[in-house]
Parts: structure tokens; C-alpha cells; sequence
């Protein structure tokens, strides 16, 4: 899903991080959109070179393009200036305390680009800006299920409509564990193998159980049931138990489920009466710890079947023909 960000948005959750001040915007910023995460710097652009001058970033004015704008001011050579300005640059953002030409300045208002300020170091800047906006243009999907916290596993538990994802999810705020999100997860590709889920119309508390209504899971449990955000390791794939179906019983065939090309491991978990989902699924999130920290249970027990077949067989060739 392609986002864009209006200026006036990013200005407004920006400023107390980088101490952004206003130079100039005369409601520009309303009219202004980033596209991506991209921070650039004009160097070349100021000098006239425009080939491949990415224009519809964010533009980054440090000491070095200062000088130079205010030398060809000085010197009363600002074809190239101007030019730059041509384009529908989102902002410009001046960083420290250097003074620049006030006709740039002017040069901008008249192109209807907003200018901002911030004294804040260059590390300082760039770092909480590229943070920023990679946070708002990372890829992103949405995905019906629930989202709960398991001993510090995000389970993201999926299945057919009423199959009863929102019903286990309460029975585990019961048992002491948290609710991200319910009926729809909204899910960030934060890195290139992290994942993070958090509510997708931004009412965590909220779940809706089938006969029952609406619940409020905050203020039924407190805040210790809830939380914001959680990566997510593990799908739990909720379906109708079927008697003609093979399902896995040693665990070592690996399922998986792509997610915004992320592959994460995936338990398909046949569902019948009398089965008890919560404590299967609580038993899932401490097994992958497990396997996180190097230890596979299946495999264990398939390696210690190996070493009893291979010893038997052993004793077995020994004894042959030994009728004594």
C-alpha cells in the first residue's frame, strides 16, 4: 500500500524531537507531501546539476549548503538557486544556528515551500527524521485474527470467521497474558525479518466475542492486559478438525507463512470440543522460546529414536545365528 505524508503532519510529530521551528509557511505545508523515507541533501543541485536530483524528499541544509547559497547570493549568482526552487520540493530544513540569506528565504515563499529551523546537531537531526519516516513508510498489510503476548511471544492467531480467535485471546488476558489487537491486525515490516503488529482501527481495549458484544479488555483486566505493540513471531492457523486429514504429530516438518516477505513459522491447529486451545497455544510460545535458544524438542526426540534403532540393530546383527 502506497502512504503519503502531509508536511503539516510530519512538522507536527517531528517538532519537540528536533526542536523544529517555523521560517517560513504560509499553510504551504498543507499542500506539501512526502512520498518516502528518503532525507536528501542538494549539494550538487545548488551548483546546477540536476540529474537525478531527487526533489520530492524531504531537503536537508546543513553548514556546507549555507555558505554556499549565501556566497552566490553575495556574488549575485543564483540562476541555479532559482531553478532548484522550480521543483515541488516537500520542505526545506535548515539544521543549526548558521544565518542564511534572507532571500532564499523569500525565493521559497514565493514558490510556495515551507522552511523550517532546528539548532539540533546533524546526527541528531538525521537520525530522528530517518527514524521517522521509515516508521511511516514501512510496508504494511492487514490481517483479520488476534494478536496476543504469550510470555513475551507475539502469537498472531488466525483461522475462518467464528472459528473462535477472539475467544481464545480472552481466555489468555484471562490467564495472565496481553492483548495487541483483535478482528483486525494491523502489521509493519519494521526491518528486513522483524515484524510488528499493533490494532488496526487503533482501539486496542476493544473485542468484540460473538453473543456476548463488545468487551473492554483494559478496563476488565487493567492495563496489564493490554499492550500497543508487539513483534510477531508465530502464526497459530486455527482450522475445523477433519478425520480424513493428516495432521503433524512429531513436529519436524517446519510449516511456514509468508507475511510481507517475511517467513514465519506456522502451527496449523486442528479444533474439536474438549479441546483445550489456551493451554496448547501457551504451550506453543514457551516451545519457541525453546527453539530460539537452540533446543527442538522433535528433533531430540527423533536423534534419541535413531541412537535406540541403530543400538538395537547393533545387538541385533551380533546375536544373529547365536542359538546358544
Amino acid at each position: 500500500m502506497n502512504r503519503t505524508l502531509i508536511v503539516s503532519q510530519f512538522v507536527k510529530h517531528i517538532q519537540n524531537l528536533i526542536n523544529l521551528k517555523t521560517v517560513a509557511d504560509d499553510n504551504f505545508s498543507n499542500n506539501r507531501v512526502i512520498v518516502n523515507s528518503v532525507l536528501n541533501k542538494p549539494g550538487l543541485a545548488l551548483t546546477g546539476y540536476f540529474k537525478d536530483f531527487n526533489w520530492d524528499n524531504l531537503q536537508l541544509l546543513s553548514a556546507t549548503e549555507i555558505s554556499f547559497i549565501n556566497d552566490q547570493y553575495a556574488a549575485n549568482k543564483t540562476r541555479d538557486i532559482k531553478k532548484l526552487c522550480e521543483f515541488n520540493i516537500p520542505a526545506f530544513i535548515i539544521q543549526g544556528r548558521k544565518k542564511i540569506d534572507p532571500r532564499f528565504v523569500q525565493e521559497c515563499i514565493s514558490r510556495k515551500i515551507p522552511v523550517y529551523r532546528t539548532p539540533k546537531s546533524f546526527q541528531k537531526v538525521y537520525g530522528e527524521i530517518i527514524e521517522y519516516l521509515e516508521d511511516f513508510f514501512a510496508p504494511y498489510t492487514q490481517i483479520h485474527g488476534s494478536l496476543v503476548d504469550v510470555y513475551g511471544t507475539g502469537l498472531l492467531i488466525m483461522g475462518r470467521s467464528s472459528i473462535g480467535k477472539s475467544e481464545i485471546a480472552l481466555d489468555l488476558v484471562e490467564r495472565g497474558h496481553r492483548l495487541v489487537a483483535d478482528d483486525v491486525v494491523t502489521i509493519q515490516k519494521k526491518d528486513e525479518n522483524v515484524l510488528v503488529g499493533k490494532s488496526g482501527g487503533g482501539y486496542t481495549p476493544f473485542m468484540e466475542i460473538r453473543g456476548l458484544g463488545i468487551l473492554n479488555v483494559k478496563e476488565i483486566f487493567g492495563t496489564r492486559a493490554i499492550r500497543m505493540q508487539k513483534r510477531v513471531e508465530l502464526v497459530i492457523q486455527l482450522e475445523d478438525w477433519k478425520k480424513e486429514v493428516e495432521y503433524e504429530r512429531l513436529g519436524l516438518d517446519d510449516d511456514s507463512i509468508k507475511i510481507l516477505g517475511v517467513e514465519l513459522p506456522r502451527i496449523k491447529l486442528p479444533i474439536f470440543p474438549g479441546k483445550n486451545i489456551t493451554v496448547i497455544a501457551e504451550t506453543i510460545a514457551l516451545n519457541h522460546h525453546l527453539k530460539v535458544y537452540g533446543y527442538n524438542a522433535a528433533s531430540e526426540f527423533n536423534k534419541l529414536l535413531l541412537k535406540k534403532m541403530k543400538k538395537r540393530d547393533r545387538l541385533t546383527k551380533y546375536l544373529d545365528k547365536d542359538y546358544e
